[in-house]
């Protein structure tokens, strides 16, 4: 059974990812090693940046790490790739509190997942779901924005489905989709 390390701190989107790959012969290892987010307007440069950074620190394995953020239209494309960092200073609430004189409410999630080894160059996979902010919070399940994002085509909450209902529409299930299927070709 082949390895791959998930270098990672969110055991959110470890369980996402174990349930997206519970039929491939990987065994999918969490790792908390954490690595610096340089400041720029692309997910892809973050993620890019970070296996970069995890490649010197002497990984034996191949490994995936994600970034993610939401990009809210009302607030042109904020909080974006500063998401984290907004999610742990005003959250949900101060998030609510922004869009509270707004109607235009549509708002894009977007992952990359960076795949990377020594034996090859680093490999991005992207995924996008577009959908709502809602005026409250909704739903226990799930993690980070869930409670306030209805993807397209749903009347539900992030957080008020399961895991896999969420990972065939959302923007990590669709970036974890694609790697699935890199590593199938492999």
């Amino acid at each position: 059974m082949k390895k791959i390390y998930f270098i990672t701190g969110n055991e959110g989107k470890v369980h996402e990812a174990k349930e997206k790959f519970k039929h491939l012969h990987i065994s999918l290892i969490q790792k908390n090693l954490g690595y610096p987010e340089i400041q720029t307007e692309s997910l892809e440069e973050v993620a890019k940046f970070g296996a970069l950074h995890v490649l010197k620190q002497h990984i034996t394995h191949a490994f995936i790490l994600e970034d993610a953020g939401i990009f809210i239209d009302a607030l042109k494309g904020f909080p974006g790739v500063y998401s984290a960092y907004v999610y742990h200073t005003i959250g949900l609430k101060g998030i609510l509190q922004l869009l509270i004189h707004e109607k235009n409410r549509s708002a894009t999630f977007k992952s990359i997942y960076a795949y990377a080894s020594h034996e090859e160059e680093i490999k991005i996979f992207s995924g996008e779901c577009k959908g709502t902010i809602t005026t409250e919070e909704k739903g226990n399940k799930g993690f980070g924005y869930d409670p306030i994002f209805i993807p397209e085509g749903f009347k539900t909450t992030f957080a008020e489905m399961d895991t896999n209902e969420k990972n065939t529409c959302s923007h990590r299930g669709k970036s974890l989709e694609k790697l699935f299927t890199f590593l199938i070709d492999k």
